[in-house]
């Protein structure tokens, strides 16, 4: 019986599309002749919306949503080919699917989340997937837990609600909704940083399962 609810988040917990991310950025900017940028400063924000890591990039607020076309349009093409589960992924929704119900809240479009899950074929195992577009406010504010909640069974109190997530943001958000959180290594945040926030963490998603499995 299920007793538990977890929820995903995707880059860096589940996923590496580091090079698709990196890739997409860079031409987004070549499209409007600005120079590119590196990748480390890419993968410091992965995480946060599009919209503000054009920003912290440089980018006027008013030019973002060009940008964010020519991103998308590039990432749409290459997103499948150029991501891989992370290790021990796959395992970790299969270990956590005989115990719990999952859901999946990144900073990501949905509909590409969704494409990505069907393609490694795990997409059947997640109850709900909460993407940019399905909220108003992304993490680190407490909304996009809230919507998944409300598309997930009720009746499992807070103390038994887990977000999983590799960023401060995954943490914030899971604080503001006042459920659990694990912090894990497997992404873009280092370990003195997640410390900062909690002192949950795990060295990658299979971990944080089997220690949320023994609570």
């Amino acid at each position: 019986m299920k007793n538990k609810i977890i929820l995903f988040d995707l880059d860096g917990t589940l996923i590496d599309s580091t090079q698709a991310i990196y890739e997409s950025f860079c031409t987004a900017f070549k499209a409007f002749n600005k120079d590119t940028p590196n990748i480390e400063s890419i993968k410091k924000l992965i995480g946060y919306t599009l919209e503000d890591i054009f920003i912290a990039l440089g980018i006027e607020e008013k030019e973002c949503p060009q940008y964010i076309t020519a991103y998308k349009e590039h990432y749409r093409q290459i997103c499948n080919k150029k991501t891989i589960l992370l290790e021990n992924a796959k395992e970790s929704i299969l270990k956590a699917y005989e115990f719990a119900y999952l859901g999946i809240v990144t900073t990501k479009t949905g509909l590409y989340s969704k494409d990505l899950l069907q393609h490694f074929n795990v997409l059947q195992y997640f109850h709900c997937i909460i993407g940019r577009e399905n909220v108003t406010k992304p993490k680190p504010n407490k909304e996009p837990i809230l919507k998944a909640l409300e598309a997930l069974p009720k009746g499992i109190s807070n103390s038994h609600i887990y977000m999983i997530g590799d960023t401060p943001l995954d943490i914030l958000a899971a604080k503001e909704a006042n459920i659990q959180s694990f912090g894990v290594l497997s992404g873009y945040a280092s370990l003195s940083m997640l410390q900062k926030y909690t002192d949950k963490i795990a060295r990658d998603s299979l971990e944080a399962i089997s220690i949320i499995q023994s609570i």
